[in-house]
């Protein structure tokens, strides 16, 4: 900041001690310590506010230009999905007009060997899928209760007050 080498600073103090005496210098010189600390914290506050504030108009910009690109890619998955659903449909509406088309006892129930299929595609239905989900409930219910109580599983909640004073021994009369 300043270029201030050692023999400024001894003309510096010289000149100080001179003016101020030597009892009051003491208190001077830290005042004017204190003053150059709060002038360099100061400083720094102003330089980190515009760093942040560079930082932030980066952010902004980066951002524009990440929502623009996700616009873009969002436009182009609804172009392709509606180009799809569009074909779909036209190839659905095709095999709708070729199953009217044909009539149902020669291409529901019979292949082309002339054998039955028992398969009707006018009425087939497909399942949706459905998790095999294991019910822990029903394995519960599996072990018998003779079991479960001379293992000692607890079925009721009790707090632990009230099993302390279950098993408490009792006091005889």
């Amino acid at each position: 900041m300043f270029d201030i080498g050692l023999s400024k600073m001894a003309l510096i103090g010289a000149v100080a001690l001179v003016v101020i005496g030597p009892e009051k210098l003491p208190r001077v010189a830290r005042m004017v310590g204190t003053m150059l600390g709060r002038a360099q914290r100061y400083v720094s506050d102003v330089k980190a506010e515009v760093n942040r504030s560079m930082e932030l108009d980066e952010l902004r910009k980066m951002k524009e230009t990440v929502e623009t690109a996700a616009r873009d890619v969002e436009s182009g998955v609804r172009n392709q999905a509606s180009d799809l659903e569009k074909d779909w449909g036209d190839a659905t509406k095709d095999l709708r007009d070729d199953a009217h088309m044909t009539s149902a006892s020669s291409f529901d129930s019979y292949d082309s060997d002339g054998g039955y299929t028992g398969f009707d595609t006018n009425s087939a239905v497909v399942p949706s899928y459905s998790h095999p989900r294991k019910n822990w409930r029903l394995k519960r219910g599996a072990v018998p209760q003779w079991y479960k109580a001379r293992a000692g599983v607890r079925n009721k909640v009790q707090s632990g007050a009230a099993r302390v004073a279950r098993f408490r021994p009792k006091k005889f009369h």
